[in-house]
């Protein structure tokens, strides 16, 4: 017994919904919307354009931020900003108590002199010591942006400590030429 859907395929149903469409037709509409809407409607579809060749990624180089440069300046950088950080504290803390700082001073000059303008000592040796600080931190500022620039570094916390240390120097003087006494034991001991 033959069915007359089966002689004729024109008297065979539509199909619906994609159920005679293989796998690839159906992958191809489910990318291409566009396909199935264009067939509805009784048009040709366009032809699919060719996908745009991918561009090739980046190289991978350093992550933002990360320091580059050659690493023999890394390694001197850091070294000079560590040893320049210890230095700082240490330092800090004697201009903070500046008779004992100017006393140790003229100790290892030979000298035996007593501070005695304290209230000059107390303001310059803090003004001396927040210059350290701030030297320090200023130093290490640039240090590490010209790092992360992959720019030579180590001559940064070089320079930073001379200017650092005549900027401070002068305060320290300023204190200590405030008290004749003290100066003047100085100036004493020097031979002719």
């Amino acid at each position: 017994m033959s069915d007359a859907s089966s002689e004729n395929p024109e008297a065979r149903p539509r199909p619906q919904y994609g159920e005679y469409a293989t796998p690839e037709e159906q992958r191809a509409r489910i990318r291409r919307p566009e396909v199935t809407e264009a067939l509805d409607a009784g048009v040709a579809p366009q032809p699919e354009q060719p996908a745009p060749t991918p561009t090739p990624a980046p190289a991978a180089g350093p992550r933002p931020g990360a320091l580059r440069g050659p690493l023999w300046d890394r390694i001197i950088t850091g070294g000079l900003l560590a040893y320049g950080l210890v230095s700082t504290v240490s330092t800090i803390v004697q201009l903070l108590d500046f008779p004992r700082y100017a006393e140790s001073a003229a100790g290892v000059l030979g000298v035996d002199a007593t501070y005695t303008n304290l209230q000059a000592g107390y303001v310059w040796g803090a003004a001396a010591a927040l210059v350290y600080g701030i030297g320090w931190l200023l130093t290490a500022l640039l240090t590490w942006r010209r790092l992360r620039r992959g720019r030579i570094a180590f001559w940064i916390p070089i320079a930073g400590f001379v200017v650092t240390a005549l900027i401070a120097g002068v305060c320290v003087t300023l204190a200590l030429v405030g008290d004749q006494q003290f100066m003047t034991a100085i100036i004493g001991s020097v031979p002719n």
